[in-house]
């Protein structure tokens, strides 16, 4: 694709990367068939190459409209086009630079601008968020159904077992996570225990940054992974062997710091050592998958039903580790189900199930009836995220799978 960018972004970082993107898309429309928008909507400016076009044009100095930001709003950035397209166009990179110059000239309605800083002020902000939660909690009988089955009931995390292994790594306690379900990362610990890993947290180390950065707030996405790696990095000098992520959405953007910090001279080095120790919690246990097995010999056999796998979109497109839950899943002798379309997106998407409510529902829907469709006893994910929109759909129990494997070992 040819371009002739504007002069007021030209020889910009943005520019110069939107340049090398656009340049890289050869219009072949193979993403229309895996983008969930399009596939909702028919409409070619909600697809990747639509809005590709349309990024383009803006930065060549063509008109931007509501509607051109309408458009780019309504993207996931799911990356199913990444996965999908064959000449590697980085397209969760250009719809950020995107999504930022159509806020630049097209602006937002007071409205708009106050419920996205809501979200940037409460979300990241674990103390707050769990005030909160817990005033929603005695409120929750009055409350609609559909606010019901976004608030669940309080959950003990479980004890969690002190470092005893030369083997030590350190996990992203999450924003919401802590609240929603403290019992995931302590699960995590447990396991890793058995496994000879001891799991730490780092008290400074906080949100990862891609909830305020996905919402144009990119200075203030970028303070806060600076936050992590100054906390994280004493960590790796002393011994620590990796960062676990157990929300792949939080581990997609952490593995992809030195991209997002790479013209910044004091942190670009120290963003790529962090990234490149990142590991999903999926990865860590499939190493471990032969004395995983040995343990479960031992351990208590369950006759607990199949189980639906979902593997969110930042663990399958974003970090390109898809089948990993259920090699994991297998080894551990549990029986899976097949779901169709499984490169799907549930319409979570970080806070995209508050900004585009409709869109939102319409795709978790799909993405029910499609797990369901093996008739699961209960369905596994590994994101938060994914999980408490999963749960607000279908009656069936939603887990991190980390807990399934905690409870077979326990």
């Amino acid at each position: 694709m040819q371009t002739h960018l504007a002069d007021f972004i030209r020889n910009t970082p943005q520019g110069k990367a939107a340049d090398r993107i656009l340049r890289s898309c050869v219009h072949c429309g193979f993403c229309l068939a895996t983008c969930p928008t399009y596939q909702l909507l028919g409409n070619e400016l909600d697809s990747p190459r639509g809005r590709i076009y349309l990024i383009k044009q803006m930065l060549e100095g063509a008109p931007v409209t509501a509607k051109t930001q309408l458009h780019l709003d309504r993207c996931l950035t799911c990356r199913a086009c990444e996965t999908t397209c064959p000449s590697g166009v980085q397209y969760g990179q250009l719809i950020d630079i995107g999504r930022a110059v159509a806020e630049q000239k097209v602006g937002r309605s007071l409205l708009d601008q106050l419920q996205r800083k809501a979200l940037r002020a409460l979300l990241p902000k674990p103390a707050l968020f769990a005030s909160l939660f817990k005033l929603g909690q005695k409120f929750r009988p009055l409350l609609p159904g559909s606010l019901q089955a976004k608030m669940p009931q309080p959950v003990t995390a479980g004890d969690w077992p002190a470092p005893r292994h030369a083997r030590r790594m350190l996990v992203l306690d999450g924003c919401v996570q802590p609240t929603l379900a403290p019992q995931i990362n302590a699960a995590a610990a447990r396991v890793l225990d058995r496994l000879g890993i001891s799991l730490e947290v780092a008290p400074q180390a906080g949100c990862c940054g891609a909830l305020a950065y996905h919402l144009n707030a990119q200075a203030e996405g970028l303070t806060a992974m600076r936050r992590n790696i100054d906390a994280w990095l004493p960590y790796l000098e002393q011994g620590v062997e990796a960062i676990v992520m157990t929300a792949s959405g939080c581990g997609v953007t952490v593995r992809e710091y030195a991209h997002y910090l790479e013209h910044d001279p004091d942190y670009a080095e120290k963003a790529q050592r962090i990234a490149a120790a990142t590991r999903d919690l999926s990865e860590i246990v499939l190493a471990e998958t032969q004395q995983l097995t040995q343990l479960l010999q031992a351990a208590k056999k369950f006759q607990d039903g199949a189980v639906a796998v979902h593997t969110p979109c930042t663990l399958q497109h974003g970090q390109k580790r898809n089948g990993l839950l259920e090699k994991i899943l297998a080894a551990a002798g549990v029986e899976t189900t097949v779901s169709p379309e499984g490169h799907l997106c549930c319409g979570s998407a970080g806070t995209y199930s508050i900004l585009q409510p409709e869109l939102s529902q319409q795709l978790l829907r799909n993405k029910v009836a499609a797990l369901e469709s093996g008739v699961p006893a209960q369905i596994v994910t590994a994101n938060i995220g994914c999980l408490m929109q999963l749960q607000g759909g279908t009656r069936l129990p939603v887990r991190h799978w980390i807990e399934l494997l905690d409870q077979r070992l326990a």
